[in-house]
């Protein structure tokens, strides 16, 4: 009544050989451009025209408020207050307080906030809060605007300094005009485009945001440097040498957005105001740098290895 089954040596060996379960690892391939389908001045066009876009927004912005970028009290001064509270956070910006409040950004949990207004005098502000039914007065602080006037010093002193440095640094490394003007041009469109959009979308310069900057200097010089370095000192053909920068450089930087748009997402969700201005930043000028040096920078030193150098 049971059959017996045939069953060859080999397909023995099939059966008893063990099943391997490999895990499935995501690659990301950087796909190779083909620059020799555009001209120099297609390539140059778009970094540009957007540099253009941004200077004209800091430009406008200055002619408006006086100012290039909108400071946060970390450089005008003001006052903060925390406190706990069942109100909304639209609740606690309009019908609150007398004095005009700046922001409202939830931390800790549901019910705390922290309460920013652009007034020094925080005793009425704490009166305020202590005398309410509806919140609970947890701290205060203030920043007054002699302080914050030395803090925008030292930042845009720090940023200057971090500017000339690199710059510096750039000329003593490649001893030529054309690329080092590349790289410090790269580098100040890749902190120009992120404080334009800061003012289009709100996002005021603080001392967190100031330390976005400075890291954006710090990125774009590596990859600007890791593309001059293949192009003008690594053996192979221009455009052999640009491909492999880029199989390092775009993966590197993709994965550094990657990683900032998360901490951006995820401290917008727990009401992390400071870390969210500061990942968006990072994500906005790395999205630059990319467009930076594989555009403008890959066309200076197109030009300056086929044209400029037999002048």
């Amino acid at each position: 009544m049971y059959g017996t089954a045939d069953v060859s040596g080999s397909d023995w060996e099939g059966l008893s050989r063990p099943v391997s379960h490999r895990s499935v690892m995501f690659e990301f391939e950087v796909p190779e451009v083909d620059y020799t389908q555009y001209s120099n001045r297609q390539l140059v066009a778009v970094p540009l025209v957007v540099l253009g876009l941004a200077l004209a927004v800091l430009g406008g912005w200055y002619l408006v408020t006086g100012a290039p970028v909108s400071p946060s009290i970390d450089f005008t001064g003001g006052s903060e207050l925390t406190v706990e509270s069942s109100l909304s956070q639209a609740e606690l910006r309009d019908n609150t307080f007398d004095e005009p409040v700046v922001s409202v950004q939830q931390v800790e949990g549901e019910n705390r906030y922290i309460i920013t207004f652009d007034s020094s005098n925080l005793e009425p502000i704490e009166e305020t809060a202590r005398s309410s039914d509806q919140m609970e007065f947890l701290g205060s602080g203030t920043t007054s605007p002699i302080f914050g006037q030395e803090n925008q010093r030292l930042a845009v002193v720090g940023i200057g300094v971090a500017f000339l440095g690199m710059s510096l640094l750039v000329f003593a490394m490649f001893r030529s005009v054309v690329p080092s003007i590349a790289v410090v041009l790269s580098a100040f469109s890749d902190l120009v485009i992120p404080l334009a959009v800061m003012n289009l979308l709100g996002i005021k310069l603080s001392l967190g945001t100031v330390a976005a900057l400075l890291m954006l200097i710090g990125y774009s010089v590596d990859s600007d440097i890791l593309l001059n370095n293949h192009v003008l000192r690594r053996s192979g053909g221009f455009y052999e040498s640009t491909y492999r920068a880029m199989r390092t450089g775009v993966t590197m930087t993709l994965t550094s957005m990657a990683a900032m748009a998360v901490m951006a997402i995820s401290a917008t969700i727990f009401g992390i105001e400071l870390m969210a201005s500061i990942g968006f930043v990072l994500v906005v000028g790395l999205a630059a740098d990319l467009m930076n040096t594989y555009m403008l920078n890959v066309t200076l030193l197109r030009w300056y290895k086929y044209e400029g150098v037999k002048r």
